[in-house]
């Protein structure tokens, strides 16, 4: 369940939260990190009547309101992004719509309409280098010192990770380079876009590798050009992925000029999916994009693609 309170008659909690605030991009292993230890506080402070944990969130990201130039891409929509925050220990998801407005909310603005007035917050449990309100001008430090007015209690965690913080910045980064694998294990998960399969040029199907085509957003968080192992799921079937070797660019050997996704589902030319929404998954990369001399050149270059994504996702 979720609910938006800017600008909502949806009525707050009856009684205390723990809260969670970020923009939780593609609530990765730091965030859940956050999250166990929002659900321990809420046992910690509501003892057997443990007390729910509220994720705040933002849409747009606030980057695209700012500083539009600047706005990241996006590593999971905000349906997806609050069905993954409810998997994972939120239990209800509050929605921000953030504008020019809530942009100029000063930090004790904040504080005072949304943690101690909507959610009535018992404690709030965010990373060490929080900022809010305007400008970033709030942080952990004037959180504490308004939590011992407001009745809340402060986390502020230090940042998870292994060889370096896990982050969204981080995961994209490791996208943007081709590197889905790594990224797969700090999100926890396969890196994942959605969309819809329009009719593409057919070319794949003449050379015996028809695929299912998506175009690029440039707006997600789309992998490096090349060819990558992974899956096909249709959004309606939750339990059937089908694995598929994953073209990601322009087609250079025609001189394509739209970046898409193309997914070629292994032995597979029976697939009507023209029009369907569906999510295409990577498991690791298998080579970079290469302007092919010709088609013959291309189809077995083809094969030698599906047989070496064929080994990766045995």
């Amino acid at each position: 369940m979720w609910r938006s309170l800017h600008g909502s008659t949806t009525a707050p909690p009856d009684g205390a939260t723990i809260v969670t605030i970020g923009n939780f991009d593609g609530v990765h292993r730091g965030h859940r990190h956050v999250l166990d230890r929002a659900r321990e506080l809420a046992t910690e402070i509501g003892g057997s009547q443990r007390l729910p944990v509220v994720a705040v969130t933002f849409e747009p990201h606030p980057m695209r309101v700012l500083a539009p130039a600047k706005a990241p891409t996006q590593l999971c929509g905000l349906r997806r992004k609050i069905e993954l925050l409810q998997e994972n220990g939120a239990d209800e998801v509050y929605v921000l719509a953030f504008d020019a407005q809530l942009a100029a909310w000063s930090p004790v603005e904040f504080i005072d309409k949304v943690l101690a007035e909507d959610l009535r917050a018992a404690g709030v449990v965010v990373g060490a280098n929080f900022h809010f309100g305007a400008k970033g001008s709030g942080d952990v430090a004037l959180l504490r010192e308004q939590g011992r007015s407001n009745g809340f209690v402060v986390r502020g965690l230090d940042l998870s990770g292994d060889e370096r913080p896990w982050s969204s910045t981080y995961v994209r980064t490791l996208i943007a380079g081709g590197d889905v694998a790594r990224a797969s294990h700090v999100l926890g998960r396969l890196h994942a876009l959605e969309g819809v399969i329009v009719e593409g040029d057919e070319r794949g199907r003449a050379m015996g590798y028809p695929t299912a085509n998506m175009p690029a957003s440039m707006h997600e968080s789309v992998p490096a050009d090349g060819v990558y192992a992974g899956y096909l799921r249709l959004q309606s079937d939750h339990t059937k992925r089908l694995p598929a070797a994953i073209s990601v660019g322009s087609n250079p050997t025609f001189d394509g000029q739209d970046r898409r996704v193309e997914s070629y589902v292994l032995d597979r030319d029976d697939l009507e999916l023209y029009g369907l929404p569906v999510e295409v998954s990577f498991v690791d990369r298998v080579r970079g994009q290469i302007k092919f001399a010709g088609m013959d050149d291309l189809i077995k270059q083809m094969h030698a693609d599906v047989e070496d994504v064929r080994e990766l996702l045995a």
